[in-house]
This record gives structure tokens, C-alpha cells and sequence, in this order.
């Protein structure tokens, strides 16, 4: 976003000072990654007020900055302007933006996998467009005004992560980014306690359709009847279902792994084989979104093909590492569900790259009262697979360790309930190139820390 001051004060209907002739070419709510000619936006909370920050930002090089009416004390030598709320303000200024702005705006939602189908999306479709995307987890009501903000106006694309935690929040980010594509990759079981039930969940991920454009999509999981229900219920909308049942608009018919990722073939919309760099069927599955939009934009499927071929996806999502002693880690330590850890012990139960297969699982977060239930049943999985050892980690996962003794599991098990280091040391002492090792677990596990101890061993 480049305007002169005199014009975002327009567009928020609010006063300022030494305004004239003041340029922004973007916007800040944090001094320590602040650009030169920037806005900087203040935030007060209960620990920190922002505004203690403003001279600073000038001085590192912001343009102006916003100052809270009620706030005592603003400097008579910086260029501000005085609003009730800078969040709001925030947001008002991306609501205005984005009515300026020509691009194809595309919402992703879903309990899992949005990271991964907004990067597939950006990746098949950058090579013909100039695509831009939400970085890192700038998905809520505070990252995604930020999003659009930062979009240059050339933008042909703008592919928009929006995450929530409760009712309303998908809706409100719709209806701010007003997207002509709208997303939902799947409901599963993050947020239960926040949210109640599955349906609870479906109902606040439709939300995405609130501020859909006259004219667009949605494209959905057709293998969650939840969200058949929501859709016929809107007989006005234009859906397309993607997923592995012959019913959907873009039917998965067949999947294999190789060296070289995951080879796939595809019917309905649009048929044949596809590749991508990535391992997983729920991965594969991610890709179908990416496929139907780049058909939606126009492209060809030998275009689509050559694009999926070159996708990158955002670290630790189903991501292979291959350690000095040729053993292969999957590291998919970004997140956790029951949905996604089914998912990732699939692909390690069906491939065929390694003989000897490792899982280390970490705690799955934030599924409420039936959480035990949960790790438990993870059990009946596990038990399917042949496993070389099974290495668990975090307080939860002690009842899935209980699980384990009590069904007389052969498989060497090891849980550790905060300390990384007894499973490093089991890792170091037993896998070589002939091993694969699965990490799959809650953020906020960081799962990733024990492939790091034994690489760095």
C-alpha cells in the first residue's frame, strides 16, 4: 500500500496532524520489524502500550504513525492520526485497500492443511501470475488486514490463510477480505473445546462464505458430510467438492509414493496424473484445491502439471530430512489433530521408502474433554503398522503410552513427558539408512527439536 497520509486519514474518517505531503508506503504494529515509510500502529494492552514505542518508530524510519484520541501526551512534532481504536483503524484501512485493489482474492479455511493448500495454491499458480500469500500465521483479525495491506497493487492473486478459535471470527475475516474463491479443506477435531462438537466446527468454518463475491466458489471437502449438509442448505451458491469419493467434482482415483514425492491421478474437473514434492495422501488430497483453482484461473493441465511438480510447501509439513547416516525423517512437527495424525501414520504405514519405521508422536492440544479418549485410540492405528520403535512425547501422550502396555504392544515404546533427550538417545543408538522416522505432534511440542538433537549429535 502506497497513498499519502491525507488519504488514509480520508479513509478513516479521522483527523490528524503534519499530514501534508506525507507518504506511506506500508504498515507496522511492531518496531523491531518496522520498514522505512511505514505507518506504525500502536496497540494498548495490559502490559505493553505501543504508543511508549511511536518516536521510535520515527526514528527507525516509519512515516507516521496513529495515536488513540483518548491517549495523553502525543508528541506536536509526528505526523499522526487520531482514531478511537488502531485495531479497528487497522482493519478499516484493509477494508479500503481492498476495495481499490484489481486481484483475485482466495480464503483458505479448514482444521488442517490450510498452511499447506494456501502454499500449493501460491506454487501452482506463481508461475503465471503474480501471486502473493499470507507469510507465516498472519491468519486472523489482525494478520490478514495486515496481509492485504502489504499487497503490492499488482497483485494478480492474493491467496489468504484465515484461521479462528471460535464462532464469527471466519465470518469476520470474510467479509474483510471479500474473496472470490473461498476454501474449507476439512473439519476435524482442533477447537472442540472451544466449539463443542464437530458441527460446531463445520458451522463456524462456512463462515468463510459470508463475504464471498457475487459470482465465486467454494470448493470443499466432499468426503465430510458436515459440510454437504451446509451446502445444500445454500442452494445459491456455486460449491465444487473435491476428495476421493466418485461424487466429488475432483475425484483422487489413485496415489503412490516414490523418491521423487507423490504421483497421483485425478478425474472429474479436469483428469490426469499429477506429482508432488511432498509425501502424504492428506498432502495429495491439499493438492486438489490448488488444481481446481489453477483450472478455475485458466491454466492448462500440462501448465498445472509442470507447477505442482516445482510446489514448495511451508517447513515441517509432512517435510523429508535425510540425516548424515541416511536415515529419513518426516518431519511434520508443525501441528496436531486427530484428523492429521491419522493421516501421516497412513502414508507411513503404506510406504514403501524405508524397511524400518519409527513414530515419534507428541501431544495433539485444544480437543477439549475427550482429549484422552483421543491419544488412546491412537493405539488401534499404531497397531496396524510395523513399527520399529514407538517414542512419545508430552503429559497426554502418557494415557496413548498406558494404551500400549495394556494391549501388550511388542513394539519397543519409550515416553518422556517433558525431557527430549531419553528419545534423542534412543534415535542416535538405533536408526541408520535403513530408517524412517515419522514426528508428528502440537505445535507447541516442538517435535522438531528431536530430529534436531540427532542431527546435530
Amino acid at each position: 500500500m502506497k497513498r499519502l497520509l491525507t488519504v488514509l486519514a480520508e479513509w478513516l474518517q479521522a483527523d490528524g496532524q503534519l499530514m501534508e505531503d506525507v507518504r506511506v508506503s506500508g504498515v507496522s504494529i511492531d518496531t523491531r520489524t518496522l520498514n522505512e515509510g511505514d505507518l506504525f500502529i500502536p496497540f494498548r494492552g495490559e502490559l505493553v502500550n505501543g504508543h511508549q514505542f511511536v518516536r521510535q518508530a520515527i526514528e527507525k524510519g516509519a512515516a507516521a504513525s496513529l495515536w488513540m484520541k483518548d491517549e495523553p501526551g502525543a508528541p506536536a512534532d509526528i505526523p499522526l492520526i487520531f482514531v478511537d481504536d488502531p485495531e479497528l483503524a487497522l482493519q478499516q484501512l484493509a477494508r479500503a485497500y481492498r476495495e481499490e485493489l484489481a486481484c483475485k482474492f482466495i480464503g483458505i479455511t479448514g482444521s488442517n492443511g490450510k498452511t499447506s493448500t494456501k502454499d500449493l495454491v501460491a506454487s501452482v499458480l506463481s508461475p503465471y501470475f503474480n501471486v502473493r500469500k499470507t507469510e507465516g500465521n498472519f491468519n486472523n483479525e489482525l494478520g490478514l488486514p495486515l496481509t492485504i495491506l502489504s499487497l503490492e497493487e499488482d497483485t494478480e492473486v492474493a491467496v489468504l490463510e484465515m484461521g479462528m478459535s471460535g464462532f464469527n471470527e471466519i465470518s469476520f475475516l470474510s467479509y474483510l477480505a471479500k474473496p472470490h474463491y473461498a476454501v474449507i479443506t476439512n473439519i476435524g477435531e482442533a477447537h472442540l473445546q472451544d466449539l463443542g462438537s464437530r458441527e460446531g466446527i463445520a458451522k463456524a468454518k462456512f463462515e468463510i462464505i459470508d463475504g464471498l463475491q457475487e459470482g465465486g466458489a467454494l470448493f470443499y471437502d466432499g468426503d465430510e458430510p458436515l459440510l454437504h449438509t451446509l451446502v445444500s442448505a445454500h442452494p445459491e451458491l456455486r460449491a465444487i467438492s473435491f476428495g476421493r469419493g466418485e461424487k466429488t467434482g475432483l475425484s483422487l482415483i489413485s496415489t503412490e509414493s516414490g523418491d521423487e514425492g507423490s504421483r497421483f491421478s485425478v478425474k472429474g474437473v479436469l483428469d490426469g496424473s499429477f506429482t508432488i514434492p511432498v509425501f502424504g495422501s492428506h498432502q495429495v488430497k491439499n493438492s486438489l484445491v490448488a488444481i481446481l483453482i489453477a483450472h478455475e484461473l485458466g491454466l492448462s493441465h500440462d501448465q498445472i502439471e509442470a507447477a505442482l511438480r516445482q510446489s514448495k510447501l511451508t517447513d515441517m509439513r509432512m517435510q523429508p530430512v535425510v540425516a548424515d547416516n541416511g536415515a529419513l525423517f518426516i518431519n511434520d512437527a508443525y501441528n496436531a489433530a486427530p484428523t492429521s495424525m491419522k493421516a501421516a501414520l497412513s502414508f507411513l504405514q503404506e510406504t514403501g521408502l524405508r524397511k524400518e519405521k519409527w513414530v515419534v508422536l507428541g501431544d495433539m492440544l485444544e480437543l477439549g474433554e475427550n482429549e484422552r479418549h483421543y491419544h488412546e485410540s491412537i493405539a488401534q492405528q499404531l497397531g496396524t503398522i510395523s513399527l520399529k520403535g514407538i517414542l512419545l512425547f508430552g503429559p497426554r501422550m502418557k494415557w496413548l503410552y498406558e494404551e500400549l502396555q495394556k494391549n501388550g504392544n511388542e513394539t519397543k515404546v519409550i515416553w518422556s513427558e517433558n525431557n527430549y533427550d531419553p528419545l534423542i538417545a534412543s534415535l542416535l543408538s538405533s536408526i541408520d539408512g535403513n530408517s524412517i522416522i515419522l514426528l508428528k505432534g502440537s505445535r507447541g511440542m516442538a517435535l522438531e527439536r528431536i530430529m534436531d538433537g540427532v542431527m546435530q549429535a
